[in-house]
């Protein structure tokens, strides 16, 4: 043990709840609105009450392997394509050590986090693993970022049981008290596990954030194909669901009381749910990613994968969606072993197709009240099954229809307000809209769009009263 640890360990307990607030204790000029569930418990609003799109981007590893300039370069580039949410673990290993070689936790103990003394924003020896989470914080703030932060990831939890309970509950506590006067924090319990299992440990790091900090909300991040909500609906800490529909092909998916790639399912349970919470996805298919994730002789994910996760589970209630690609992920640079078949930077892939594209699902919904958003599966009149699903939302004076293929859409009218409404075509590649013209708003209406049947060739359909 080196003389730096020892020097921690003697000054104690006292010294650390001192030490740990560091930078975050001050005020902050220029903090976000804290983000809090709208009145009808089914979405997101500022704390002034104007609605927040949560449009997620997955930066898992951001904090372990990115240096300053890299944190700088990220978040910039999230910014300007319209990201307002970023999720990323504190601690991916209980051995975790960032960039710049400094341990996250003493002997590898979650209780005992490795901290030295102070701001040390401009010191390179003595910037530790936690100033570093406190400067990405800041620029993420500067960006208009939240980061939605898994305080340990759930592998070291549930493989090989490294994590107490007690453990848990001191972790907690120091992050808890860290970040308490930082407003662009979210927190994801769990990470990337089944719900079902070590719950005393996730009720207690859950139960532990929100008794601390009331005002930052809390969710789980479950096991692929699963959902908060099967779990933790009714605890007092979980403040929305959030389900990772997971990277799987319908066929690759032997689970049969599952919703597979459907998930728009997991939303449309979610949102009839009491007590009413919010839901979203949190991690669907990548881009770039192999179907199935582990044989990367598998076709991997594209753009048009994405847009079908998000338009379709948007379109069926969720307060928002989180964009994810397997370069940015995994933070890959050069010289690191990749996971998953990746072999393209993370600076390259921050440009992806999909990336560029996820604007366009925040700048439909932002045309709209869509706090007042009800999925409504009975505008349509041809439903169908897998890609062939039409996803439909409606509000007093809107109607939303997503098509995955350019399936033809038999639409039952009179759902929204007016005696005529105004149709148009939305192109989620481009964000650009196409005007149908006036409608009369009785019986039933076809509307085909434009281009032919095929995969990716996805529109939504607009309707607004006149």
């Amino acid at each position: 043990m080196n003389l730096k640890i020892k020097y921690l360990y003697a000054l104690g307990l006292s010294f650390l709840l001192t030490a740990q607030s560091g930078y975050s204790q001050s005020a902050e000029k220029g903090a976000l609105p804290k983000i809090k569930v709208s009145k009808n418990q089914h979405y997101f609003v500022t704390e002034d009450e104007k609605p927040f799109f949560w449009l997620g981007d997955t930066g898992w590893l951001t904090f372990g392997k990115l240096d300053r300039a890299g944190v700088d370069k990220y978040f910039k580039d999230r910014k300007a394509k319209g990201f307002n949410v970023v999720q990323v673990m504190v601690l991916h290993n209980i051995n975790a050590v960032n960039i710049y070689g400094s341990a996250a936790l003493i002997n590898e103990d979650v209780s005992k986090p490795f901290i030295t003394a102070g701001n040390n924003f401009n010191s390179k020896k003595e910037y530790d693993y936690w100033d570093h989470v406190d400067y990405t914080l800041e620029v993420a703030r500067k960006n208009g970022i939240y980061l939605a932060m898994v305080p340990v990831w759930g592998t070291n939890v549930s493989k090989g049981n490294k994590v107490s309970k007690e453990q848990a509950i001191e972790y907690a506590t120091f992050l808890a008290n860290r970040y308490k006067n930082k407003t662009n924090v979210i927190w994801l319990n769990g990470g990337d596990t089944h719900g079902n299992e070590f719950m005393d440990i996730w009720n207690a790091i859950g139960s532990t954030l929100k008794t601390s900090n009331p005002d930052q909300l809390v969710t789980f991040h479950p096991f692929g194909r699963t959902d908060s909500s099967e779990n933790y609906h009714n605890a007092k800490w979980l403040d929305f669901n959030m389900f990772q529909s997971g990277h799987r092909r319908y066929d690759q998916d032997s689970v049969k009381t599952n919703f597979k790639e459907d998930n728009y399912k997991f939303v449309l349970r979610d949102f009839e749910l009491k007590p009413t919470k919010p839901t979203l996805d949190g991690e669907p298919s990548y881009e770039g990613i192999p179907h199935g994730l582990h044989d990367t002789l598998q076709p991997k994910w594209t753009a048009s994968d994405v847009r079908r996760y998000g338009y379709w589970s948007v379109l069926s209630g969720a307060a928002g969606y989180t964009y994810g690609h397997n370069a940015v992920m995994q933070m890959f640079r050069k010289g690191d072993k990749p996971a998953y078949g990746n072999k393209e930077l993370w600076t390259s892939a921050i440009n992806a197709p999909g990336a560029k594209q996820m604007i366009y699902i925040k700048k439909l919904m932002l045309q709209f009240p869509f706090l007042e958003g009800v999925p409504d599966e009975t505008l349509i009149a041809n439903q169908g099954s897998r890609y062939d699903y039409l996803a439909a939302i409606r509000g007093q004076n809107y109607a939303l229809i997503y098509t995955y293929n350019g399936k033809r859409m038999e639409v039952n009218m009179g759902k929204i307000a007016g005696d005529k409404v105004k149709a148009s075509w939305y192109n989620p590649r481009n964000g650009k809209e196409i005007k149908i013209g006036s409608i009369n708003n009785t019986g039933t209406k076809e509307f085909q769009p434009l281009g032919i049947k095929k995969d990716g060739n996805d529109w939504v359909l607009i309707l607004r009263s006149n």
